[in-house]
């Protein structure tokens, strides 16, 4: 019996039963209905599987690497205000570094700025209180991060493009992690420059001593937070370490 019988079949059982009092038959194609579950399980199959996405993406970004996470700001430090009073004033000389360094071309110009954003960003950190501390701690890392980067820069015109593309999509994420890396890589630069030029001598070794008590003040700070003065100590030693850094851009 093909589809055509079978529709007329149908039809001709309706007329009689049409004559009954109180039948109401409502015609509905076999065709259609299956189009339409067809189509219902099609789009809930589609959601699931957005929805399974979902979820596995979220996952995959709750468990990204320690890199790739917003840093935590230490929050501790300036307990009093004579504490206060002088890590804003040992702020400053990174203000005055900034306008005194060499403004040869861009690079070098944009690291001359970044030495006096990282002055200021540092005393409205020690001026803050409150919620905008936190956001300000962020800035104070930040910038710096990205004096870092514009030294490294301003050093070394065959940095990988990809390195730079990527430390700059690190810069508000990671700081510290972009700080470490160019900072590496200002010491190999200084160093090796230092060895070809002896009028640098004294300046290099003037910044690997100062290097290295900065390090050292900066991991003491952050052990010690009870200790007054600390991180004014480490203001000073690294605007010792920054203004041997300006030998080289001149």
């Amino acid at each position: 019996m093909g589809v055509d019988d079978a529709s007329n079949s149908l039809k001709k059982h309706s007329t009689s039963l049409k004559e009954i009092h109180g039948v109401q038959l409502v015609y509905q194609n076999p065709f259609t209905v299956g189009r339409h579950l067809c189509k219902d399980r099609t789009t809930s199959e589609d959601s699931e599987i957005v929805e399974t996405s979902q979820r596995l993406l979220l996952r995959i970004w709750q468990q990204r690497p320690s890199c790739l996470r917003p840093i935590r700001c230490c929050l501790h430090g300036d307990r009093h205000i004579a504490e206060t009073i002088a890590n804003v004033l040992t702020s400053l000389p990174f203000i005055i570094l900034g306008s005194q360094a060499p403004r040869k071309n861009l690079k070098t110009t944009l690291y001359a700025n970044s030495l006096i954003g990282v002055g200021v960003a540092s005393s409205l950190y020690h001026l803050s209180r409150g919620k905008a501390r936190k956001y300000l701690r962020w800035a104070d890392y930040t910038m710096i991060a990205a004096t870092t980067l514009c030294l490294s820069g301003a050093l070394r015109d065959e940095n990988p493009r990809l390195l730079m593309a990527a430390s700059t999509f690190l810069l508000p994420i990671q700081p510290l992690m972009v700080s470490a890396v160019h900072t590496g890589m200002m010491e190999v630069a200084f160093a090796r420059r230092a060895s070809t030029k002896p009028e640098l001598k004294m300046a290099h070794n003037l910044h690997a001593v100062s290097s290295l008590l900065g390090g050292a003040l900066f991991i003491a700070d952050d052990c010690f937070p009870q200790t007054p003065y600390l991180h004014a100590a480490w203001h000073l030693a690294a605007a010792v370490g920054v203004g041997t850094c300006n030998k080289l851009l001149e």
